[in-house]
C-alpha cells in the first residue's frame, strides 16, 4: 500500500500558480464570505523532489509569511512528525489536531485534486472574546504550469444549495484517516455512499468559493463534537468530498474523503 509521504509526492509534486482569494470579517466585525478582503494574483507553489525522499517547497504570493514568500526543505524522514498531515489519492492537507481553548490559532488546509489542477481552502478559527470565530477564509485556483487546457475551468454557482442539490443521489465510497505520525497512516477500504446536500450543509456558515469549492463549517466552534465539511465540484461529473470529524475534546479523530458520480442510467 502506498504510504503517506508516497501520496503526498503522487499529490503535490509540480510548478503550482494561480489567484488566492482571502475572506474575513468587515470593518463591524461580520464575516464576509462573498467579496474578499485581498487577492493575491498569482500565489505560487514549487514543490519538487531530487530523490525519491528529499524535496524543497518554496512559496511565493503567500498572505501569511513575511515578505509573501517561503522556502523549505521536505523529506520522508520529518514527514508528518505531529500527525496533522493527510493524504488520500487526489486530496491532502494539513490540519490542527486539537482545538486548544488556550491557543492561538486553529486551522486546516484542505487540497482537492483533479487531474494537474489543485483546489485549495483555508480556514483559520482565532479567539474572539469568549468564544473562537471563523476570521479567515482563503481560497485558491492552482493549475500546474503543465495542466491541459481542458482542466483549466471550474463549474461555478451562487450558493452552496444551488451547487449541492443536483448532486442528490450521486453515488460514490467514502474512505478514512485517522492521525497518525510519520508516513505509515493507513487509509481505510472503501464502502459504498450515496450524497445528501442535508449531510453536507450541517451549519449555518455554508458558502462557495471559487473553483467550485464549497464548505459547511462552524463560524464559532462549539462546545462538544462537530465536523467541518468541505467539498469541491472538480468537473460537471465529480464531486469530491473531506469531512473532518472532532470529539467532545475538541481532538481530530478521523479525516474522511468520498467522491460521488452521477449513477449510471
Amino acid at each position: 500500500m502506498t504510504d503517506q509521504w508516497s501520496l503526498n509526492r503522487l499529490n503535490f509534486e509540480g510548478w503550482w500558480e494561480g489567484r488566492a482569494a482571502w475572506f474575513g470579517r468587515d470593518a463591524d466585525g461580520a464575516l464576509d464570505l462573498t467579496s474578499p478582503m485581498q487577492v493575491i494574483d498569482p500565489t505560487t507553489y514549487a514543490i519538487s523532489f531530487s530523490d525519491p525522499d528529499n524535496g524543497v517547497w518554496d512559496g511565493s504570493g503567500l498572505f501569511f509569511a513575511p515578505g509573501g514568500t517561503a522556502t523549505y526543505a521536505i523529506s520522508r524522514s520529518s514527514y508528518n512528525a505531529g500527525g496533522g498531515c493527510w493524504q488520500f489519492p487526489g486530496a491532502g492537507g494539513q490540519s490542527s489536531l486539537v482545538w486548544d481553548r488556550h491557543g492561538s490559532r486553529f486551522g486546516h488546509e484542505i487540497n482537492l485534486f483533479q487531474g494537474r489542477s489543485r483546489s485549495m481552502l483555508v480556514l483559520l478559527w482565532e479567539p474572539d472574546g469568549t468564544s473562537w470565530s471563523l476570521q479567515r477564509v482563503g481560497a485558491v485556483a492552482f493549475r500546474c504550469r503543465h495542466a491541459p487546457a481542458a482542466e483549466l475551468t471550474r463549474p461555478t454557482c451562487g450558493t452552496p444549495e444551488a451547487l449541492l442539490t443536483p448532486l442528490r443521489g450521486w453515488t460514490g465510497t467514502r474512505q478514512s484517516l485517522v492521525p497518525t505520525p510519520g508516513v505509515d497512516g493507513r487509509i481505510s477500504a472503501s464502502e459504498p455512499v450515496v450524497f445528501a446536500p442535508e449531510l453536507f450543509l450541517r451549519h449555518a456558515c455554508s458558502a462557495v468559493f471559487p473553483d467550485g469549492l464549497v464548505a459547511s463549517v462552524p463560524e464559532r466552534l462549539p462546545e462538544g463534537s462537530f465536523q467541518l465539511e468541505v467539498g469541491g465540484l472538480l468537473a460537471p461529473d465529480r464531486f469530491q468530498q473531506i469531512s473532518l470529524q472532532f470529539n467532545a475534546d475538541g481532538r481530530l479523530i478521523r479525516w474522511e474523503r468520498r467522491c460521488f458520480q452521477p449513477p449510471n442510467p
